[in-house]
C-alpha cells in the first residue's frame, strides 16, 4: 500500500517505528496512533472548494467524477452545497488538493 506522508521526515520516522514494531519493541495500538499522526490529514471542503480544485485540474464534473469512484449527480451535488464528501472520497479531495490529480489518477 502507497502511503502519502505529511513530510519526508514523517515518511522516515514512520519507518523507523514500523521496525520497532515488526520487533515487538512497541504494540500494536502505539503503531496505529503512530499511523494516524504520520499520514496526510483530511479537511473538509465547501462547495466552492470542490468546484475551485476540479476546474485547476481542467476537468469536466463527469470526468471528475470518474476519477473519485462517484457519480456525476454526486459531485454537483457537492459543488452546490447539497451534500458533502465523507470517507475515501474525502481522502482523495485532500490528495488532490496536495498533490494533484497524478497522485490518484
Amino acid at each position: 500500500m502507497v502511503r502519502i506522508y505529511r513530510s519526508k521526515v514523517a515518511a522516515a520516522v514512520h519507518e523507523s517505528m514500523e521496525d520497532l514494531y515488526e520487533t515487538g519493541a512497541i504494540a500494536k495500538k502505539t503503531m496505529r496512533e503512530f499511523d494516524e499522526m504520520c499520514l496526510t490529514p483530511v479537511r473538509k471542503f465547501t462547495a466552492r472548494d470542490i468546484q475551485k480544485l476540479r476546474e485547476r485540474e481542467n476537468m469536466s464534473q463527469p470526468v471528475f467524477a470518474r476519477h473519485l469512484n462517484v457519480t456525476k449527480s454526486l459531485v454537483s451535488q457537492w459543488e452546490r452545497g447539497e451534500k458533502r464528501p465523507r470517507g475515501a472520497s474525502l481522502k482523495l479531495l485532500t490528495l488532490i488538493e496536495k498533490k494533484g490529480l497524478d497522485a490518484v489518477a
